[in-house]
Parts: structure tokens; sequence; C-alpha cells
């Protein structure tokens, strides 16, 4: 029988994760070329497991969509990406699942193999897209050079329940 915290472990690596920086500016290159970029929004970094399949990716499109991540005229953060109508730069970013606990070169063997993650991250920017977000993407696979002016900063990771 597993420990709770085995069971934690377990859990946590089990689930798309995304780790979402509001940014006042994002924008990302592939051979010196800008491949996609956004205003103020979201900068996603989106890591997928072996066990994610479509319902996490829909969950997980919606809760980006709908996180109360930016300032209403109050000063308090009450408005979502949907309700500003602002943007999202998604990146795949399968070192999201590096496992550090031996020795000092991660290991990458929870990250999903690029026969699912592909899938997956198409879907999840689709999903953000239905969900009336601006979507713009890196390259799968890609060596991408990311830059971001963070906001806040103001820095999340979400993982899928």
């Amino acid at each position: 029988m597993l420990g709770p915290w085995q069971q934690l472990r377990l859990l946590r690596t089990i689930a798309v994760r995304a780790v979402i920086q509001r940014v006042q500016q994002a924008s990302v290159q592939v051979d010196g070329d800008v491949i996609g970029q956004t205003g103020p929004g979201v900068l996603v970094l989106l890591g997928v497991t072996h066990s994610d399949g479509p319902e996490q990716v829909a969950w997980l499109a919606k809760k980006v969509a709908g996180l109360r991540i930016f300032a209403d005229d109050e000063g308090k953060t009450n408005r979502s990406l949907t309700d500003d109508g602002l943007g999202a730069l998604v990146i795949s970013q399968f070192t999201l699942y590096a496992d550090t606990r031996k020795g000092r070169r991660p290991g990458f063997s929870n990250a999903a193999r690029p026969d699912l993650a592909q899938p997956l991250y198409e879907s999840f920017c689709a999903a953000l897209t239905e969900h009336g977000v601006p979507v713009e993407r890196g390259q799968f696979g890609a060596d991408m050079k990311v830059s971001l002016v963070n906001d806040g900063p103001f820095t999340l990771v979400v993982d899928t329940p």
C-alpha cells in the first residue's frame, strides 16, 4: 500500500501540467524567425504525461480561459482572458515532467512520447480557441527561443485533477 506522500507524488505525475505566466508580451522564435507572439495575456508552458487524454486537455483549456488573474478597475484580480479578449502563447514543454530526484541529470520518462503529446497539445490550443482566447503557438519538438515580459510577476502551476 502506498503512503500519503507516494500517493500525492503519483497523482502529480498523471495530469496535464501547465505553467501559466501573466505577460505584457511574449514571443517564440525558431531558427531566428518569430513564429508566435502575444501582447497582454498569458504564456502557457504545457506538459503532457502518458495517462493524459482529451478530458484533461478540455478541463485545462476551460480553466486557463477562465482564470481570474487580471486586474479589474479596482485593481483586484477578477478578470480573465475571455473577459478582456486577451491572448495566449502556448509552448509544448516536455521538461515539465523532469524527474530530478536522483543524480544530477534529469530523467524524462514521465513525459508523454511525441505521438501522444503532439495531438494533445494541438487539442489544448484548439479548445482554448473555442473558449474565445486568441492562441499563438510554438513549434512542437523544435528548439525554440521564448521571450517574455512577465507581468507581476504572476506565475501559476496548474495540474489537471
